[in-house]
């Protein structure tokens, strides 16, 4: 016989279930799925944020639930809000229901929550009930919301690494030839990823060499990303692909102090967002140029290189994961290029450690994903 810990689990579960279908359509605000029950354990509606400045949900599975709800129970997958945004709190539509407890899978660091809501509600006599924080299912709802809770605890945006290498660990010959070293389904989930994330970030070395889109080629797309480049001197060319469409998809370019007047004014005049990082190296100007990125509304950039500007945020320490497309070839060649430049560290002690790693198949290629950071 089930007890209320299984059921508590598996609503709690379904709840995370939820919340990831809301993938790329909600942020800055985080992934959230719930389920209402009735005292017995059974389900009477469920829901997730579906997009930004929609029904939270919370307000989506009360109201799938119906009229009768008092003495309910909601299972959310992040802790209630309890201020107004584009909604009203959601802590107000749980009181208005008459629910009698909620189960949350865990916390929600911003300033605005942080405990608040439940606060609220147990003063309103509502049984409030969190998950373990050391539970897997409490791990797996906290890894929903990456982006968000390092928004919340840094102010920076959340970083994730793509990059395509040969066995022999390089991702372009001696003569600069990188087309393509992974598979055509890995590169279609690469568009899925650009999808997924507010930013897809280059420096301008592969954006002069390649002259990309940076947009999400996919079918489902909601929204494009924003592209950035990082440009120390404002060189990207006024007739590129990227600032040619820049009046309908939105550019950034982080320059620095040494960038010509008269080239971040031609930007500027084409619609790009210049932005001047400060800073006295490379990995200053990385930390400066994600500070207004951050203040600007990206909390996920999708980086995918080159090998200098890699090794740059990897040295400032804002690469949060990894994730690799190993290809079945080989290169050779002394000059042929690595996926990470930059200082890097002197001795294996200080090298960085991926906190979980994980290898599928993703048809000829193999894709390894490490964590390096958690929030």
């Amino acid at each position: 016989m089930a007890t209320s810990t299984d059921i508590d689990h598996v609503h709690l579960a379904r709840a995370v279930e939820l919340a990831e279908q809301g993938r790329g359509r909600v942020s800055p605000n985080p992934l959230v799925g719930a389920v209402v029950t009735d005292p017995s354990g059974r389900m009477l509606g469920e829901g997730f944020h579906g997009e930004f400045g929609g029904p939270h949900a919370e307000v989506v599975a009360i109201d799938a639930a119906g009229d009768d709800l008092e003495g309910a129970t909601l299972y959310v997958s992040l802790e209630p809000c309890c201020h107004t945004g584009k909604t009203p709190p959601c802590t107000d539509a749980i009181r208005a229901a008459g629910l009698g407890r909620v189960v949350v899978a865990s916390d929600d660091p911003s300033d605005k929550a942080s405990g608040r809501g439940l606060g609220i509600l147990r003063d309103e006599g509502v049984r409030i009930d969190v998950l373990d924080p050391s539970s897997d299912l409490a791990h797996r709802a906290r890894l929903l919301n990456q982006p968000f809770r390092k928004h919340a605890r840094t102010g920076r945006p959340w970083v994730l690494f793509k990059s395509a290498m040969t066995l022999d660990g390089k991702v372009a010959t001696q003569a600069g030839d990188s087309k393509w070293i992974s598979g055509e389904e890995s590169r279609l989930l690469a568009h899925r990823w650009r999808s997924e994330c507010d930013a897809v970030a280059v420096g301008i070395g592969t954006a002069l060499a390649d002259d990309p889109q940076l947009t999400a080629r996919i079918e489902g797309v909601v929204r494009q990303p924003r592209r950035i480049v990082f440009d120390s001197t404002a060189r990207l060319p006024l007739d590129s692909n990227l600032v040619r469409a820049a009046s309908e998809l939105p550019l950034t370019v982080v320059a620095s102090r040494a960038a010509p007047r008269v080239a971040v004014a031609g930007l500027e005049a084409a619609g790009v967002d210049v932005v001047v990082a400060t800073g006295e190296n490379d990995s200053a100007h990385v930390r400066s140029g994600l500070d207004q990125l951050a203040t600007a509304g990206v909390s996920s950039i999708l980086l995918e290189g080159g090998p200098r500007l890699a090794g740059s945020f990897f040295d400032a320490g804002e690469i949060d994961e990894i994730r690799l497309f190993l290809a079945p070839m080989v290169l050779g060649g002394r000059t042929a290029r690595d996926p990470l430049e930059g200082e890097g560290v002197d001795a294996i002690a200080d090298a960085s450690r991926a906190l979980s790693l994980t290898c599928e198949r993703v048809a000829e290629d193999l894709l390894i994903s490490a964590r390096l950071r958690e929030w």
